[in-house]
């Protein structure tokens, strides 16, 4: 964890980490609203006769409690990336950099050997 707010990656990391993070972040809000949006649209579009039936009750108290959980579960979950932000995007970035370079010495290596040639040389 990050105590003391110190941080084990160095400063390009850190900008890559932050940006993921602000990535991640922003995408969760968005399914949160979207998740809200539909809620209260299908609150709003449901005719209310139906909401004062037995199973009308039981559906709005399940919708809110969905909202609720949902809401405090995705707003844990950004505390948390907030606070070990630099293990985990760290190890993500380490690994999409390990991957990146495989790949560009995997191309490398099956490259044509035309293509590896000075044009100019006899």
């Amino acid at each position: 964890m990050n105590q003391h707010n110190q941080s084990s990656l160095d400063p390009e990391m850190q900008q890559r980490a932050e940006a993921m993070y602000t990535r991640d972040r922003w995408s969760a809000l968005l399914i949160l609203a979207v998740l809200w949006a539909s809620l209260i649209y299908t609150y709003i579009a449901v005719p209310h006769g139906f909401l004062s039936s037995p199973i009308g009750v039981v559906l709005l108290i399940a919708g809110v409690l969905l909202l609720v959980f949902n809401t405090s579960s995705v707003l844990a979950m950004l505390t948390h990336y907030r606070e070990d932000r630099d293990h985990i995007y760290g190890q993500d970035l380490r690994n999409l950099d390990l991957n990146r370079q495989r790949l560009r010495e995997r191309e490398l290596a099956l490259r044509p050997a035309h293509v590896d040639t000075d044009p100019g040389a006899p």
